[in-house]
């Protein structure tokens, strides 16, 4: 395979909007769609296809590391048309690559469904917001989305760290610095201790790994910048213990008080199939502190904040179960994917079968009718 069949494969993510491309020995080349993996009619791949195709993106440096790692990460531009962000990894002594298609378009507030509330709190002097979920439910577009709002109707200083940069971001009305790791800084921690020389207005720490960044951006919050960072949690009360547990026994007093008055908000997000197989759509958990949710941090009853958020309807909160009842209630998502994606199964399965509807249809039978349709 030559570099050429690389351009045709990466043609046919973007003209299919697929969302990945999955390239692995003994199968055909494969793209995630709305959500499914469906393999494309091409041939089944061997050893000798996959290093080509690999050879043919991979960076001289990035092939050195997967050499002396057995793994690396990188993005690359494929033309005007769109960027990738590249995993490329050794399984069973052959090469494996995952490439995600970054759209090139960003999308409003609004496309994507943000609640109103959010413009309010992005265009906050300090503080830290909290963008949360499993690996590709979007977080990236939607930070990606806050940056370039900020962007355009602001002058601020916008410095993100990011491993690697997705969106590339020009100045606007804003200066906006990207800062890659492993290229132009070592880490997020390293990144963020010197991100404060350089008089920032806002910081984006693209993922909150370990314990100093995660002390490093509150710290940053803290001192009078607005923080927009990344964690892998889903639900926003739980995304508050997760950055508490993280901390020592001895510290987390202390965590609690700084976050109960750096922590502005905390979205968390989830990406559903759409029904009219038109693509996806998010469903979010928003979680805004006001002073009732910042004394339950502080006095560590985040056990509370579930039934706080449900009543703090009018500062644009809701809970995930709410938002995903609402997309199945609107005809926009399966009673399936309500239950795959949801908190608390029980508790919306019965509601489902109480408002008439089923679940336990298959993707057989959904393919079945693509075949028949």
């Amino acid at each position: 395979m030559s570099a050429m069949q690389i351009d045709r494969l990466l043609d046919t993510i973007v003209k299919q909007g697929a969302s990945d491309l999955h390239i692995s020995v003994g199968r055909p080349p494969t793209v995630r769609l709305h959500g499914k993996l469906r393999s494309l009619a091409t041939k089944v791949l061997d050893s000798d296809d996959t290093t080509a195709l690999m050879k043919s993106i991979t960076p001289e440096k990035n092939q050195q590391e997967l050499a002396e790692h057995g793994g690396t990460d990188f993005g690359f531009a494929f033309g005007d048309a769109a960027r990738f962000r590249a995993s490329v990894f050794r399984q069973r002594g052959d090469i494996s690559m995952v490439l995600r298609l970054i759209p090139s378009t960003l999308l409003t507030f609004e496309q994507i469904g943000l609640p109103k509330i959010v413009e309010e709190l992005a265009r906050r002097p300090r503080g830290l917001f909290l963008v949360t979920g499993p690996t590709g439910s979007g977080k990236s577009t939607t930070l990606a989305s806050m940056v370039n709002w900020i962007n355009e109707l602001y002058d601020r200083h916008i410095v993100t760290i990011e491993d690697p940069i997705e969106y590339y971001h020009y100045h606007k009305k804003s200066v906006v610095n990207q800062r890659e790791v492993g290229r132009d800084v070592p880490s997020f921690s390293e990144a963020l201790r010197r991100v404060l020389r350089s008089d920032p207005d806002v910081i984006l720490v693209g993922e909150m790994r370990d314990l100093e960044t995660i002390e490093s951006a509150i710290r940053a919050a803290e001192t009078g910048h607005l923080v927009f960072a990344t964690l892998h949690t889903s639900g926003a009360a739980s995304t508050i213990n997760r950055v508490i547990d993280a901390f020592p026994v001895s510290q987390q007093e202390q965590v609690r008080v700084q976050l109960s008055t750096s922590l502005i908000a905390v979205l968390s997000q989830q990406l559903c199939a759409r029904c009219d197989k038109a693509g996806r759509v998010a469903a979010y958990e928003f979680l805004v502190v006001t002073p009732a949710i910042a004394n339950l941090i502080r006095e560590s009853k985040t056990f509370r904040i579930d039934s706080a958020i449900q009543t703090g309807r009018k500062f644009g909160m809701q809970l995930l179960d709410d938002h995903l009842w609402k997309l199945y209630a609107d005809g926009k998502i399966s009673a399936e994917e309500v239950i795959d994606k949801c908190k608390n199964p029980g508790d919306l399965k019965e509601k489902i079968h109480r408002a008439g509807g089923v679940i336990g249809r298959t993707e057989l039978d959904e393919d079945h009718e693509v075949a028949k349709g």
